[in-house]
């Protein structure tokens, strides 16, 4: 059986097929970030749900999509992991960006691919093969745009007085922004790029506001400047989209890109489907 999984920070997405391509199960864990999480916390996020460690002995290969699988040690721990628990499965570990090309790219066409959902980042695809030219360095130095982008923009805007008092008002009564459990969330506990990442639901829903919508705005127009336009055609090809942000507020992206000459393509909300199809299509 194969069992393809795809992680972003705040949720993992798991189907398993059988040798006939027919779905044997789907399930969902927390995400499996190795770059936030330690191996003890994966572990107990894969074991502890019932289909996993059910059919963890019939898997003979694992084709996993990781937010966080970016660099070599991230990719060795999540591996160690998953080798410890399905003991019988060949193993495949690539980022998430890959996720993302198998998913809404077309063989042979030229595209770029970028995630906007709880992290941010972007790939070229020259119809063939994967390029990255910015390696992430994570939601504190990166991740314009993201969904942690917005929560830590919204946060620090109500502590330092900066949002207007209809939307600041709003704000405080939809979160407990007691300073205590803030920092207790992004300093003590795991996974902190995803509890930033919670505010930004805020963001989606008050769109219209002014203030918010200038601040969708401006992360964009962050990530357009200092991840897509990295590349030199970047006005003559398709700019396909994965995640939660960029799905939601996929009228406001169009704007921002509208505005620069460019073109929007697919705008997913993941990419599990199109990877299932992908591993078919390709009997891998």
């Amino acid at each position: 059986m194969r069992l393809i999984v795809d992680s972003g920070s705040t949720k993992t997405d798991w189907i398993c097929l059988n040798d006939e391509g027919d779905i044997v199960f789907e399930t969902q864990t927390l995400g499996l970030n190795p770059q936030v999480l330690d191996e003890y916390i994966i572990e107990e996020r894969i074991i502890n749900n019932y289909d996993l460690y059910q059919n963890r002995k019939n898997i003979n290969h694992l084709f996993f999509y990781g937010a966080g699988c970016g660099t070599t040690q991230p990719k060795k721990l999540i591996k160690k992991v998953f080798e410890s628990i399905f003991t019988n499965a060949k193993i495949s570990v690539k980022e998430d960006t890959y996720a993302a090309v198998y998913s809404t790219a077309t063989k042979g066409k030229k595209s770029i691919v970028s995630i906007i959902g709880t992290g941010s980042n972007c790939t070229y695809f020259d119809g063939e093969n994967i390029h990255q030219k910015v390696t992430s360095l994570g939601y504190v130095l990166m991740d314009d745009a993201s969904g942690n982008y917005f929560g830590r923009q919204m946060i620090r805007d109500y502590f330092f007085e900066k949002m207007p008092f209809d939307i600041s008002q709003k704000f405080s009564e939809s979160f407990d922004l007691d300073p205590n459990i803030i920092k207790d969330k992004l300093y003590k506990k795991p996974n902190p790029n995803t509890y930033l990442a919670t505010f930004a639901k805020f963001v989606v829903e008050n769109k219209n506001n002014p203030y918010c919508s200038e601040l969708i705005r401006k992360g964009f127009n962050l990530f357009i400047t200092n991840q897509i336009e990295q590349f030199t055609d970047c006005n003559e090809i398709p700019l396909h989209f994965i995640g939660s942000i960029s799905f939601y507020l996929k009228n406001e992206l169009n704007e921002c890109l509208k505005k620069r000459g460019m073109i929007l393509g697919n705008v997913l909300k993941k990419p599990i489907d199109g990877l299932v199809e992908y591993h078919l299509n390709h009997k891998i």
